[in-house]
């Protein structure tokens, strides 16, 4: 013997990392899936239900539709929107959970320079 070890075979570098590679695919794939649709808003409505598109208004009058304790909030832009659009809204929006509308009030603009023009107002379901 000449003093020299015989080289000891190595571990392939990749067989350790296969398993947490894997396990992370694994889990961002499952993150991609089609969930939180069984969610449901106050009033039975499911979450994935379009807002914009269900307050009867055109898309480019409507800001914001938004379930609220009281009932429905609503920022639009009057000037896109057609006649009565804030009763036809409000019919619309309650219809979703099967009642009434009740009253329709104004709000005043907190910053009316953020979008001008725009109103918004509170719907109240029976």
């Amino acid at each position: 013997m000449n003093g020299s070890r015989a080289e000891q075979p190595q571990p392939a570098p990749s067989r350790g990392r296969s398993a947490p590679l894997a396990l992370a695919a694994i889990l961002a794939l499952s993150a991609c899936g089609d969930r939180m649709t069984t969610d449901i808003l106050p009033g039975g409505i499911p979450a994935r239900t379009d807002l914009h598109q269900a307050s009867g208004l055109p898309a480019a009058s409507v800001r914001t539709v938004a379930r609220r304790d009281f009932g429905w909030r609503v920022i639009y832009q009057p000037s896109a929107a057609p006649p009565n659009a804030e009763s036809r809204a409000a019919v619309a929006l309650c219809g979703l959970e099967r009642r009434a509308p009740l009253r329709i009030e104004q709000q005043p603009r907190t910053d009316p320079i953020a979008d001008p023009g725009a109103r918004i107002f509170d719907i109240y379901c029976a």
